[in-house]
């Protein structure tokens, strides 16, 4: 019996690290420096194959530019406070702002908009589909761009 799938939101600021430094870093890092406990949790939830909107977060861009999937489950490393590893999937074809979010009926009531400071949160399937949706980016994890038949 397989688990479902489960969707996941990442927060992080730009000038800490972007999606820019996790393309660049081949793809792969670990999700560190995460201390809240609440977010903690979410981590230790996550199951190889999960999916993540990549958000970037702070005063300038709140947004969502990426999928990440978690390559490594909940680890801890020479006595941090617990990582997983995710690897870049693809960049949003067109990133998703915090308020066009906000203004969409359907993902009302969704976790980023009721605690805005915890940096990661759980993604329900329908507000993932609906965000991937504004975003031109397949649910299933792959990136926008299609192949020629």
């Amino acid at each position: 019996m397989s688990e479902e799938k489960q969707y996941w939101l990442l927060k992080t600021e730009p000038g800490e690290w972007s999606w820019e430094n996790q393309a660049a870093n081949g793809g792969v890092t670990k999700w560190d420096g995460v201390k809240n406990k609440q977010a903690q949790k979410h981590l230790k939830s996550m199951k190889l194959g999960d999916l993540c909107f990549f958000y970037h977060s702070g005063a300038k861009a709140r947004r969502v530019v990426g999928v990440v999937t978690v390559v490594r489950e909940w680890y801890s490393d020479s006595g941090d406070d617990g990582t997983v590893a995710v690897k870049a999937v693809g960049e949003m074809r067109r990133p998703v702002d915090l308020k066009e979010m906000k203004g969409e009926k359907g993902l009302k009531g969704f976790a980023l908009f009721k605690q805005p400071r915890l940096s990661v949160v759980p993604v329900p399937e329908d507000v993932w589909i609906r965000v991937c949706d504004l975003g031109d980016h397949d649910s299933d994890g792959e990136s926008g761009e299609e192949e020629d038949d």
